[in-house]
């Protein structure tokens, strides 16, 4: 690592340890129904990647709990495109998160999916991509960062799961779901111990522990 990447790191790893209270003050609802709604950065994570600093970094500025859950299919630009910003699913939540930090999924899985088709999940019928929608649905997602990531072991050990990381869960009945691992924690809960999850199941993009609510089917790092 240079010298002006060696400044940049420090400077970031400062910034990450910056006090922050009440981040969802302002927006309506808490995490988990709770009447608790601080929360605490842990600033002693470490991350050599300065990608994923910066990634960790802008993802407490993706909440917002009025984001109206809409699957719809719709239209929209390319590359960069995005639906209506106060709509969005999981995968929204991904794609806003890494757009912060300069890497638009919209045209990397696009690309991806235009010059090897044939790796991907063929459960919609398609036969040629489609920028539209195939970078907003999780199992190209999973696709996407098994062939271009890191794939990490899944295990119960919540802390086999760093900020920053993707994971995946299977819902049941053929549903899946996708969030990224933040460096929060909430204060006052049981099991806090472990990070956040910032995602969209319905109620808008937020913090929430649930890192182990469902059957996790995949785990990332990109």
């Amino acid at each position: 690592m240079n010298i002006f990447k060696k400044a940049i790191f420090f400077l970031l790893v400062i910034c990450s340890c910056t006090p922050k209270q009440n981040i969802n003050a302002g927006l309506e609802g808490t995490i988990s129904n709770s009447v608790n709604d601080e929360y605490v950065e842990d600033c002693f994570v470490i991350d050599s990647n300065y990608q994923h600093i910066l990634l960790v970094n802008v993802l407490e500025n993706l909440v917002d709990h009025s984001i109206v859950y809409d699957p719809a299919y719709v239209t929209i630009p390319y590359p960069n495109g995005d639906v209506n910003p106060k709509t969005g699913v999981c995968t929204d939540v991904i794609i806003r998160a890494y757009r912060k930090i300069g890497i638009d999924l919209q045209k990397e899985v696009h690309e991806d999916m235009t010059a090897h088709f044939d790796q991907y999940p063929k459960r919609w019928g398609l036969r040629a991509p489609n920028s539209n929608i195939d970078h907003r649905r999780v199992p190209n997602l999973m696709t996407f960062f098994s062939r271009h990531g890191t794939v990490l072991e899944i295990t119960k050990n919540p802390n086999d799961y760093k900020p920053g990381n993707i994971v995946c869960w299977d819902l049941g009945g053929g549903v899946l779901h996708i969030g990224i691992v933040t460096n929060i924690k909430q204060k006052g809960l049981l099991g806090s111990d472990r990070f956040l999850i910032l995602h969209n199941i319905g109620g808008g993009q937020r913090f929430e522990d649930c890192l182990f609510s469902w059957k996790i089917i995949g785990h990332y790092r990109y």
